[in-house]
């Protein structure tokens, strides 16, 4: 069977991807711009936009299960679900696996109401994110500056993520109609984490804790907006500006959140394999550290 990745030439979209192809499956790649996706070779590569879904037939033709993303270019949630699910099932789109981003839009609930076998996964925190949030500041100054270090989560590997996508896909472990939160094998501090990148590339490296009032002044009233990750993901809501997402990051990273200090075990029970650690991310990520 052909299975189609949409945005295939993201994080996780790369790592479906390979794990499908790990699997001898053929794939079909959906990307903006064919002549940058630098994908496998094998790989079909074919041109589409999931925000315009006029132009995605071809791309659906000959499909008989997907990978979809609820966002599209701007991390958006997608305005068109509805038209995706009637051109995916009009295809003959059997089953489909659905990547959320912090809201939902109006591809899931159309998918739940569609004819076509669906799992959500819902991945708590990508450990690819520390790339974007700790690469420069780590590479030129060897610190990372943000507020409450001792915050939680369990990070997870996106080639993890990749593994669950292409999993499900192609067998038939009945995980139709589930909604997977997706976690690593381990609660980690934001102070940890440096501490085992610091390992990974035998450099010296810290963290250093901001006071909210150091927060306000340095990434709202001074332009500087790390962590960028999680500034472009809350940037999707209409109408609010750079303080009132500051505000809102201090909020998240300074409460309690039982998600953050709970592991679901999903990857391991759908994949039959432990998640991969935080170290061993960092020593294969490292070169992306080092000055």
């Amino acid at each position: 069977m052909t299975v189609l990745v949409t945005g295939a030439t993201g994080t996780v979209g790369r790592q479906v991807v390979r794990n499908l192809l790990d699997r001898g499956q053929r794939v079909r790649a959906l990307t903006r711009d064919p002549a940058r996706a630098a994908l496998p070779a094998g790989v079909e590569v074919v041109r589409g936009d999931l925000t315009d879904s006029d132009g995605l037939e071809a791309a659906f033709d000959g499909v008989t299960a997907a990978h979809l993303i609820n966002f599209g270019g701007d991390y958006r949630p997608l305005a068109n679900g509805p038209h995706l699910v009637k051109l995916a099932e009009r295809a003959g789109v059997r089953k489909v696996t659905v990547l959320g981003g912090w809201q939902e839009g109006t591809l899931e609930p159309a998918v739940r109401a569609g004819g076509m076998e669906w799992t959500f996964l819902r991945p708590l925190q990508f450990m690819a994110n520390f790339l974007t949030d700790w690469g420069e500041p780590l590479r030129t100054t060897g610190r990372v500056r943000e507020p409450h270090g001792d915050r939680e989560s369990p990070p997870i590997d996106e080639y993890d993520i990749g593994a669950v996508a292409a999993t499900v896909l192609t067998g038939d472990g009945g995980h139709g109609g589930q909604s997977y939160l997706l976690t690593g094998p381990e609660v980690l501090t934001a102070r940890g984490m440096v501490a085992i990148i610091a390992e990974a590339t035998g450099r010296h490296l810290r963290f250093e804790e901001l006071t909210p009032d150091q927060v306000r002044r340095e990434w709202a009233a001074e332009g500087r907006r790390p962590p960028l990750s999680l500034f472009r993901a809350f940037s999707e809501v209409d109408g609010v500006g750079d303080a009132d997402l500051v505000e809102m990051l201090l909020r998240m990273y300074g409460t309690p959140n039982e998600l953050a200090t709970t592991l679901t075990g999903e990857v391991e029970r759908i994949t039959g394999r432990p998640p991969r650690t935080f170290a061993e991310w960092a020593a294969e990520h490292a070169h992306h550290f080092l000055p």
